[in-house]
């Protein structure tokens, strides 16, 4: 089968791809964004890449158009199609799907699927569970929306029947308003945790309850719900109805951790029934650590083992990343990469790291938090009110301002001189520069490019540093 991907460049999109190469079908695609490393990734599969949209593309005569999520039916202010590839294939009747519902129909059939929800860790807990079933002997195939340290590559077929999949809230297509994950029918279903997000196409809390709630009727009565008993939504979602049996983690679940975040014996109905031991912090990661076991149990990797497992899990890119370290008299300044872009994420991410830092007796070394609210709920200023509360665990925190609608300065005011703005890179990294002193640790969060923030600021200290 030849298939053309409208989008492919995208994170999931391009996961897509690949899996569908390694299947052997011969797959191209297009995008407005074709540029390393993703493009370099899959023109070493193989893969045709074209610039643009273009309406000639419908010359390639797929056996199926793949449509990404990032395509609609806009139209540019001198009132020509932005897609005039989609508008084609409208015009001229050719086949078209999802990227989730081809995923489902040629990838997912038949296998034994593991669906990761959540608002939060979906990728870090996605990733756990893979290297866990792959220790496990399980040889799994798995679509992460991020690259697990472990494994390389975002995606893979796999050998066993187990596939991992990251299961995304987010809508299919501009045709198909149903929530990605509704498509991949599983037989285990995480459901990490669940707050309002993703504004653009949400009004409220109740319509994601709705959608995870959808998710929930898919799973067979032999299949599992992995669910956090804490949170009060996951509860809603679970009152309308739940068929399969269910299997909570944390506090008021059979699945707990007893121990400090870094070293903890994990618990099925109060007995100890395995041990992590790793270089990860946080109680969000606990967490996560937990649901991973609990899914892994249930394709048979004893908890012992699942247990084991996590302790060599070396995490995922850009999620508490190390990009360098730059040596100061008095010690060294850290700077570090993280995909934080919702409020919850970010105070979940600092509160780890200050954990970590008054476990190994650093109470005096400082946290700089740099970020950019970049996410289309944040770039709308939904959740502007929270962000003092998401950045407590910060000594100081600065924030790109650029293409914000919304007076970040004044969200930021309850911080007092805790906090400072900038409406472009340079003067964001010349702020943290000139605060910067031995001992501190930078955490830059974004879930986009953040314009090489990490690079800039590790060179203008170094730079500083020189002079």
């Amino acid at each position: 089968m030849h298939i053309h991907i409208l989008g492919i460049c995208g994170t999931f999109m391009g996961g897509v791809a690949a899996l569908a190469r390694e299947a052997g079908h011969r797959v191209t695609g297009c995008d407005a964004g074709v540029y390393p490393p993703m493009s370099d990734q899959l023109r070493a599969l193989g893969i045709d890449l074209i610039e643009g949209f273009g309406a000639d593309q419908l010359s390639l005569a797929p056996d199926m158009f793949v449509v990404g999520n990032v395509v609609s039916r806009a139209r540019l202010p001198d009132g020509s199609p932005k897609f005039p590839l989609m508008e084609a294939i409208l015009d001229a009747g050719k086949p078209y799907t999802s990227g989730p519902q081809w995923l489902a129909e040629h990838v997912l059939l038949g296998r034994h699927v593991l669906a990761v929800a959540g608002t939060h860790g979906k990728t870090t807990t996605t990733s756990m569970l893979a290297w866990v079933l792959e220790k496990g002997g399980k040889a799994p195939g798995f679509l992460v929306g991020g690259v697990p340290l472990d494994f390389g590559v975002s995606a893979r077929l796999g050998d066993g029947p187990a596939f991992v999949i990251e299961a995304d809230e987010y809508d299919t297509a501009f045709f198909d308003k149903r929530s990605k994950f509704v498509h991949y029918r599983p037989r285990t279903a995480v459901l990490n945790n669940l707050e309002f997000d993703h504004a653009d196409i949400f009004d409220d809390l109740a319509a994601i309850e709705r959608q995870f709630h959808h998710l929930v009727r898919t799973v067979p009565g032999t299949g599992r719900v992995v669910v956090n008993a804490a949170e009060e939504s996951l509860q809603r979602v679970l009152a309308q109805g739940c068929w399969s049996e269910l299997a909570r983690f944390g506090a008021g679940g059979e699945w707990q951790a007893r121990g400090s975040h870094d070293a903890f014996d994990v618990l099925q109905r109060g007995e100890v029934v395995g041990r992590v031991e790793w270089e990860l912090s946080g109680l969000h990661n606990q967490m996560n650590a937990l649901a991973a076991i609990a899914a892994a149990e249930h394709v048979g990797v004893a908890p012992a083992e699942a247990a084991r497992a996590l302790g060599s899990f070396r995490n995922v890119r850009r999620r508490m990343e190390l990009r360098g370290t730059v040596e100061r008299d008095g010690g060294a300044i850290t700077v570090y990469d993280d995909f934080a872009h919702h409020p919850t994420a970010i105070r979940t991410t600092l509160d780890g790291l200050r954990q970590k830092l008054d476990a190994a007796g650093k109470q005096s070394e400082r946290i700089l938090a740099a970020f950019e609210p970049r996410s289309n709920t944040m770039k709308l200023g939904v959740m502007a009110a929270q962000l003092p509360w998401s950045l407590e665990s910060a000594d100081l925190s600065f924030c790109h301002t650029a293409g914000l609608d919304w007076d970040a300065a004044a969200a930021l005011a309850p911080m007092g001189a805790r906090a400072q703005v900038a409406g472009a890179i340079e003067p964001l990294v010349r702020q943290v520069v000139a605060a910067a002193r031995p001992g501190d640790h930078i955490v830059c969060m974004s879930n986009g490019g953040f314009g090489g923030v990490h690079d800039k600021l590790l060179a203008a200290l170094r730079a500083t540093h020189a002079s």
